[in-house]
């Protein structure tokens, strides 16, 4: 009986981890076409693309090893508080901008301190 819900679990698992692929994917598509409409193309689009590809290559990581490394998804946190701060402009509250910058100071720390503790595979 537990190995059946194992199963069902690893299967609902794997299926909305194709479903994130995909949808990944498609909202790529999208923002390119965007993009391609518009002429242009600014630092916020390119960190979006970024994200894009960094959820992507997660999820390859994942299938390839069957786990996450840890410093994937910090450096898709790092990334959106970026372009966060980027699209935010010039009228946000500066006391915001220390916040958030602070945020991808410890998040930088984060991964260098587990990239030192961590070996290197």
């Amino acid at each position: 009986m537990s190995l059946s819900v194992k199963s069902v679990l690893e299967g609902t698992e794997k299926a909305f981890l194709m479903l994130i692929a995909l949808f990944t994917v498609v909202a790529m598509g999208q923002e390119v076409f965007h993009l391609l409409e518009l002429r242009r193309v600014e630092l916020k689009d390119l960190l979006l693309m970024f994200i894009y590809a960094e959820v992507l290559g997660m999820l390859g990581a994942f299938y390839a090893s069957h786990r996450i490394p840890i410093t994937i998804p910090l450096f898709i946190a790092m990334t959106a508080l970026a372009r966060l701060i980027i699209l935010q402009g010039k009228e946000a509250d500066p006391s915001i901008l220390l916040y958030e910058s602070g945020a991808i100071l410890l998040i930088a720390m984060a991964c260098w301190v587990i990239g030192r503790i961590r070996p290197q595979e």
